[in-house]
């Protein structure tokens, strides 16, 4: 995991609900297994002509700026479907590290923090706020979030959001759920000593 603690970068407008995970990457483009190599993968159906690596035009992450965006702005219920962590990676790779929408597929959202890319969910109304700033600024569509305050801003227009306490933990210091119980490996050992004593039985060799 790559810590994460303030963002401010170019915001990709996709106010498409219901985007599930074989439209951010095609199961056709997850046979490799390498995990590396996701960031042309990408929405690979509508970023490309069909059955090319033929650029589409038409597509937001083709065009200047979005093509360095480091937020994606999504339609309602982003990620569904299947359990595909490949879908994290492309969008890893490709540079997002945070999506802003009003709601996720559950597994979606876990593979994200242990991914280290943070999914906020925001209400309807703002992240239809977000998406006015973006077009009214084309050319310089920033948003930022500071996690530690639990806030993105987009314009003059400041949002709080709710982040689960050990996940926000783990982005923050970058550190997985392993990693963070071992920052207790001290009170672990203790516990093991105490327990050793009172349930001496349990910790006897076995032939």
């Amino acid at each position: 995991m790559e810590p994460l603690t303030r963002l401010s970068g170019i915001a990709a407008p996709l106010p498409i609900d219901n985007v599930d995970t074989d439209a951010i990457v095609p199961s056709r483009e997850t046979q490799s297994v390498s995990r590396t190599g996701y960031a042309e993968k990408l929405f690979a159906n509508w970023r490309y002509k069909a059955g090319t690596r033929i650029v589409n035009p038409d597509f937001v992450l083709n065009n200047k700026p979005f093509d360095r965006a480091v937020f994606l702005v999504a339609g309602a219920n982003f990620g569904c479907g299947s359990s595909r962590e490949a879908a994290v990676w492309s969008l890893r790779q490709f540079g997002i590290r945070c999506v802003l929408a009003e709601s996720y597929g559950a597994i979606f959202h876990n593979n994200c923090i242990r991914n280290s890319l943070l999914p906020v969910a925001l209400a309807k109304r703002e992240v239809a706020e977000i998406l006015a700033h973006i077009e009214a600024n084309p050319e310089a569509p920033v948003v930022s979030l500071d996690l530690a305050e639990r806030t993105v801003s987009a314009g003059t227009s400041r949002f709080g959001f709710d982040i689960n306490a050990r996940d926000r933990d783990m982005l923050l210091s970058g550190e997985d759920e392993v990693e963070l119980t071992l920052r207790k490996a001290a009170m672990i050992e203790d516990h093991i000593e105490r327990d050793r004593i009172q349930r001496p039985w349990l910790y006897q060799a076995r032939n």
